[in-house]
């Protein structure tokens, strides 16, 4: 019974804690809901009051629009009144300047009626004073016209050929004299250094043992060095140096620094010999970039390509009967310079192109063809200026095509046969000479024939009534091909052969 009594108790508590949570739940959802009608209502007030303020805002500024709108359509009005004013006033002006000219107009038409009847008089009197004139000279005015127009003509002709004569002369012997003056004060202003040609380097040792550790065991050091160098190690009896020989320059140049290298360190092997060739290329590129750089600058020229400024640097290495490229090139730029600014020619374009001139030197070696050609090639393919390209083009060529072209191969040659450019001995110079003439003249036919050009060109004269033009282009072939069979020469010989008739007759 108990435990019955104890669940009656149970389940009345329940029902009385049930009662009790719905009548709580109720007040708070009453209060919940007069607080948010509340907030409702005090939302709504606000946004009244936000709405009229709207209202007057909206209201004022449209107030404000209006009194702008009717100042400006005022301001309006009084301009357009005033630009009236304006236009009616040029009005009265155009109507008086009118007026003007009408009288103007009148006057001038009675003057020009007073003209016409003037000229007729004179034409009458002109009449009248010609047949004059053709009764007594026996000749009508168009005879008499042809006869003095002939005779001036002749006096003009006689007088023009003898006025171009003089002028002709006066401008050679002034050109002479500004040319040599030119020439002069630009040698004078130059100085350069004297260089010597060489195609092999002595490298000196400590002592005569490091020549038997260059060779090494069974000669394996000396091998090594010769395949990673390309360049020949001549271990001659001389005491304490060894030669290194080879046509690259450069190449003898990287394979004097890895040498020395070799000798500084005292670990001479195939491995520690590799390494000293490429750190030695490394710094001889680095020393080329230098040199480039170093003659950029010299030469005051700016907006080189760098891999243009690399092939100068390559020049430093290059000679050309004992002168150094680079240095040639720098005094061709400078002369050039010189010479631009007395005659007035473009300046940069000369100096550029003096600097450029033998830049295809720098290729020789890996480019078949003239270096003019390989240099103008390397300019155009760097986006140099077709004008300095075509300086360095036309250097050693007859037809030039600007002033420029004039100026660098003007300076090259100054620079070429300065004394003490060349190590070529006189003797030697002329025997070339020579040969090269006696080569052209054993050809039947030949009646003269000259090298010049410092030995690059040969001009032949031949006996027209003996060779046709066939014939003379066959002979060109010729002798070419004799040339390149029994002469030692650098670069290209330009061989042309002139064929040309000539009437002779005197007047007794």
């Amino acid at each position: 019974m108990q435990i019955v009594y104890v669940i009656l108790a149970v389940l009345a508590a329940l029902v009385v804690g049930a009662l009790g949570g719905y009548i709580v739940r109720r007040l708070l959802n009453r209060r919940s809901y007069e607080a948010a009608q509340s907030e409702a209502a005090q939302v709504l007030e606000e946004a009244n009051k936000e709405q009229r303020r709207l209202l007057l805002e909206a209201k004022e500024e449209a107030l404000k629009t209006r009194a702008a709108g009717e100042a400006e359509a005022h301001d309006r009005r009084a301009e357009t009144q005033q630009t009236e004013r304006r236009l009616s006033n040029r009005e009265e002006a155009v109507e008086r300047q009118t007026d003007n000219l009408e009288r103007r107009e009148k006057s001038v038409a009675q003057q020009e009626k007073s003209v016409e009847e003037l000229e007729a008089g004179l034409n009458k009197l002109r009449e009248q004073e010609l047949i004059h004139l053709e009764t007594i000279s026996s000749l009508s005015v168009n005879e008499a016209r042809d006869q003095l127009m002939q005779r001036a003509e002749e006096d003009i002709r006689h007088e023009l050929a003898r006025r171009y004569r003089d002028l002709e002369e006066q401008a050679r012997e002034e050109a002479n004299d500004k040319a040599r003056n030119i020439l002069s004060m630009a040698i004078h202003r130059l100085a350069s250094d004297v260089v010597s040609e060489m195609t092999v380097t002595t490298v000196p040792l400590p002592s005569d043992d490091m020549k038997g550790r260059l060779i090494g065991r069974e000669g394996r050091n000396i091998r090594a060095i010769e395949k990673a160098t390309g360049v020949d190690l001549i271990i001659d009896d001389t005491p304490e140096a060894i030669t290194l020989s080879c046509f690259d320059p450069i190449r003898r140049e990287v394979a004097r620094l890895a040498v020395s290298k070799l000798i500084a360190d005292g670990r001479i092997h195939p491995a520690r010999i590799e390494e000293m060739v490429a750190r030695s290329e490394k710094e001889v590129e680095d020393s080329l970039w230098k040199a480039g750089e170093g003659a950029v600058f010299d030469a005051g020229v700016r907006g080189l390509h760098p891999e243009i400024i690399k092939l100068l640097g390559r020049l430093k290495h290059r000679y050309s009967y004992g002168e150094n490229v680079l240095q040639h090139s720098l005094e061709v730029s400078h002369l050039a310079t010189m010479m631009a600014s007395e005659i007035g020619a473009n300046v940069k374009t000369s100096k550029t192109g003096g600097l450029l001139h033998d830049i295809g030197k720098a290729l020789s070696h890996e480019v078949e063809g003239p270096h003019a050609d390989i240099g103008a090639e390397i300019a155009a393919k760097y986006n140099v200026a077709s004008a300095i390209g075509t300086c360095i083009q036309e250097h050693h060529s007859d037809q030039m095509s600007s002033v420029e072209s004039f100026v660098v191969a003007a300076a090259d040659a100054i620079s070429a046969a300065r004394p003490g450019s060349r190590k070529d001995t006189v003797e030697n110079y002329i025997k070339r000479l020579e040969a090269l003439e006696d080569v052209a003249r054993a050809f039947h036919g030949v009646e003269k024939c000259y090298a010049i050009q410092a030995g690059r060109e040969i001009r032949v004269m031949v006996q027209p009534e003996s060779v046709d033009d066939a014939a003379a282009s066959k002979m060109a072939r010729d002798i070419v091909k004799k040339i390149e069979a029994t002469l030692v020469y650098p670069g290209q010989i330009k061989v042309i052969v002139v064929r040309e008739s000539r009437v002779v007759e005197y007047a007794r």
